[in-house]
């Protein structure tokens, strides 16, 4: 249903301002379970040091944790933003059947802008895929960060 993913994908965006907030590409992710957040993530890959700190990898993980398991078979992610490889290829290995996109990703984008990692049928898993939920809002917050980045760079 559009209206709730709208209402998660705003949730996803919430995420996605804590990564703004200090400093960190504004990505956000939620993972939904039977109508409950069970998995939350922001990108901290300046904080943590950590080439693995995409909001993806760390809503996964707290998402396992909740259901004492890897495979996420019942579980819908929302992302603000496609997810590049190691993310996708995160997805299809947690089983996760549905991920619901902001914007696209046109640099590393492996939900179809670039490649589809979450469609290759020889794969064990497959992924259904949603678009441009809160496209313009996700990508709002994407450029104002550039934006920020470009203005307090030269200075």
């Amino acid at each position: 249903m559009m209206n709730d993913d709208m209402y998660y994908m705003n949730e996803a965006l919430e995420e996605a301002k804590k990564a703004f907030d200090i400093k960190e590409v504004p990505i956000g992710c939620i993972i939904v379970y039977k109508d409950q957040v069970i998995g939350r993530g922001y990108n901290m890959r300046n904080t943590k040091k950590s080439t693995l700190a995409h909001a993806e990898l760390l809503a996964i993980a707290e998402a396992s944790e909740f259901l004492k398991d890897w495979r996420l078979e019942e579980c819908e992610m929302y992302i603000t933003l496609e997810p590049c490889p190691m993310c996708a290829g995160a997805i299809v290995q947690a089983r996760i059947p549905k991920v619901i996109i902001g914007a696209n990703n046109l640099k590393s984008g492996s939900a179809g802008s670039i490649i589809n990692i979450l469609g290759i049928e020889q794969f064990n898993h497959q992924v259904d895929i949603v678009k441009g939920v809160l496209e313009e809002e996700c990508s709002d917050l994407l450029r104002e960060f550039f934006k920020e980045l470009r203005k307090n760079k030269t200075r």
